[in-house]
C-alpha cells in the first residue's frame, strides 16, 4: 500500500491539507479570541446601561451583572471623563492590557499564541469600542483562565474537524488517482507484459485507449515501439530463412566449383597459347566463387573462430595480398601500391587480417572497374596513440548512398552492381574479433578511405 502510487499519494494528501488547516488554525484562534473579548466587552456594556438606568441597583445585583459578563469592573466612557460604572473586588494586579480598537492582524495573532501556551491565569485590561456609538470607551478586567479554556475547546474542534476533512479528502483523490491514472497505468503495463510473452503476434501490439494526454501519449509511444520490434523480428525471420538457403545452395555451389578447379588444372597444361592465357583468369574466378561461398557459409553459421594472435610482419602480408589482388586485375587500369614500414611487426590473426584487407582490396577493385576509369589502390600503416592503423585508400568513384547508409550490414545493399553486402559486413566482424574498429574516414567521387584500428595493448 505504502510503496504503490496511490497509497504514497493518500498520505501526502493527508499530510498536505493538515498543514493548510495548521496554516488556517492559528488565524481562525486569534479571531476566536478576538470575539470571545468582544463578547465580554458587550456583555459588560449591556450591564452598564442598566445601571445607568437607575442609579441606584442593589449590590447583590451588581455582583450578578459582573458575574453574567464574566468580568470584575466595567469602565465607561461616554466624554472626556472616564467612569467606573460596575466594579468588584480583583483577585490580583492587573497582569497586561490589551486594546482592541484598530488592532493589527500581527498583534492579535501574536496575542492569541501566548496566551494560549500560558497555563497561568492572570487578570487582564480589555479596552475596545461601545457597541452602536453608546460612548467613546469600554473598559473590562477579566481572568484568562476561561479565555485560554475557550480557545483549547476550539482549537481541539478545529483540528478534528480539519482530521476529518483530510481523510475525506484524500480518500476521494485516492479513488480518482486510481480510476484516472493507477487503472491506466496497469492497463498500460499489462499490455506490455503481454506483449512480452509473444512479441512477434502483431496482435499484441497495444492499442491506445486513455483520454489522459499523457498517458495516451506514452501509449502512441509503445505501440509505435513494439510495431518496429514487431517488423523487425519478422524481418530477422525471413533474413535467418534466406540465410539458411543461401547457405544450403552455396554448400552444394561450393563443391561444384571445387570440382570445376580441378578442370582448371588440366586445362593450364594445354599447348594452346589462347587457352594457357586465359587459363589464370578462369582459375581466379572461380576461386573467387569458391570463396565467395565459403564466406556466406561463415557468415550464416556464425561461426567465425577467434582470432589466433600471433606476432608477424605487416609489410610482408600486405605483398601476399597484393600478389593475389594483381591475379585479378590481370590487364584492368588498376594501380596498387604500399607505405608500410619495413620492420613493422603486429600482432594479430595473419589469415583474419589477409581476409579482411583482400576483402576491402576487392571492393575497391570492383568499384574501379565497373566506373571504367583508371585508379588506384593503396594500403598504408602506421602506429597512432597506441594503436595500429592500417588505411586502405582508392581514387574510385566513392560508394553509392545506399552502401553508405547500410555499411556494414549483410544482405542490406552492395557497393555495386550485382552485390549482396557481405564483405564489408564480414571485415568489420573480424576486426571486431581483434577488439578493433573499422571505420569510413570518407567517401565521395574523389575515392574512398577506410581505416582499421588494431588496439596494440600489451603488445607494444
Amino acid at each position: 500500500m505504502i510503496n504503490s502510487l496511490s497509497g504514497r499519494f493518500l498520505i501526502l494528501t493527508t499530510v498536505f491539507v493538515m498543514l493548510a488547516e495548521v496554516l488556517i488554525f492559528v488565524p481562525s484562534v486569534a479571531r476566536f479570541r478576538e470575539d470571545y473579548l468582544l463578547a465580554r466587552l458587550e456583555r459588560a456594556q449591556i450591564a452598564s446601561l442598566a445601571l445607568l438606568a437607575d442609579d441606584m441597583i442593589a449590590p447583590e445585583l451588581e455582583a450578578e451583572l459582573l458575574d453574567n459578563a464574566g468580568v470584575y469592573n466595567v469602565a465607561l466612557r461616554r466624554d472626556s471623563s472616564k467612569q467606573l460604572v460596575l466594579s468588584s473586588p480583583m483577585p490580583s494586579e492587573v497582569y497586561a492590557s490589551f486594546d482592541l480598537r484598530d488592532a493589527p492582524a500581527l498583534t492579535l495573532i501574536r496575542d492569541a499564541m501566548v496566551r494560549l501556551v500560558d497555563p497561568q491565569d492572570r487578570v487582564i485590561r480589555v479596552m475596545g469600542n461601545p457597541l452602536r456609538d453608546a460612548g467613546l470607551l469600554i473598559e473590562v478586567t477579566m481572568n484568562t483562565g476561561p479565555l485560554r479554556a475557550a480557545m483549547i475547546d476550539y482549537g481541539l474542534r478545529i483540528l478534528v474537524l480539519s482530521a476529518v476533512i483530510s481523510i475525506i479528502t484524500a480518500l476521494l483523490l485516492f479513488l480518482a488517482v486510481r480510476v484516472l491514472l493507477v487503472k491506466p497505468i496497469k492497463g498500460v503495463v499489462g499490455a506490455m507484459q503481454a506483449y512480452a510473452e509473444a512479441p512477434e503476434d502483431a496482435r499484441r501490439v497495444i492499442v491506445p485507449k486513455a483520454s489522459v494526454r499523457e498517458l495516451r501519449e506514452a501509449e502512441e509511444a509503445l505501440q509505435s515501439l513494439q510495431t518496429q520490434v514487431t517488423q523487425s523480428l519478422k524481418q530477422r525471420e525471413r533474413l535467418a530463412q534466406l540465410g539458411g538457403a543461401v547457405a544450403r545452395v552455396s554448400h552444394d555451389l561450393r563443391n561444384i566449383l571445387t570440382s570445376a578447379q580441378l578442370f582448371t588444372d588440366r586445362i593450364e597444361m594445354s599447348e594452346d597459347p589462347l587457352v594457357r592465357r586465359m587459363a589464370p583468369k578462369l582459375v581466379n574466378s572461380i576461386t573467387r566463387a569458391v570463396s565467395l561461398c565459403e564466406g556466406t557459409l561463415a557468415f550464416g553459421k556464425a561461426e567465425e573462430p577467434s582470432p589466433t594472435l600471433t606476432l608477424f610482419n605487416l609489410s610482408s602480408l600486405v605483398n601476399e595480398v597484393f600478389e593475389a589482388e594483381r591475379l585479378a586485375i590481370g590487364d584492368d587500369p588498376v594501380s596498387l601500391s604500399a607505405d608500410v614500414p619495413a620492420g613493422l611487426v603486429i600482432r594479430a590473426d595473419p589469415e583474419q587480417l589477409y581476409r579482411a584487407l583482400a576483402n576491402l582490396l576487392r571492393n575497391a577493385r570492383q568499384a574501379i572497374v565497373a566506373a571504367k576509369r583508371e585508379g588506384e589502390i593503396s594500403v598504408q600503416a602506421r602506429v597512432e596513440n597506441g594503436d595500429w592503423v592500417i588505411d586502405v585508400v582508392d581514387t574510385g568513384p566513392g560508394l553509392p548512398p545506399k552502401a553508405r547508409d547500410h555499411l556494414f550490414q549483410p544482405f542490406q545493399g552492395g557497393a555495386r552492381k550485382g552485390g549482396i553486402g557481405l564483405g564489408l559486413a564480414i571485415v568489420a566482424e573480424l576486426v571486431r574479433g581483434h577488439g578493433g574498429s573499422l571505420t569510413l574516414r570518407h567517401s565521395d567521387d574523389t575515392g574512398t578511405a577506410f581505416e582499421i584500428r588494431l588496439p596494440m595493448g600489451a603488445s607494444a
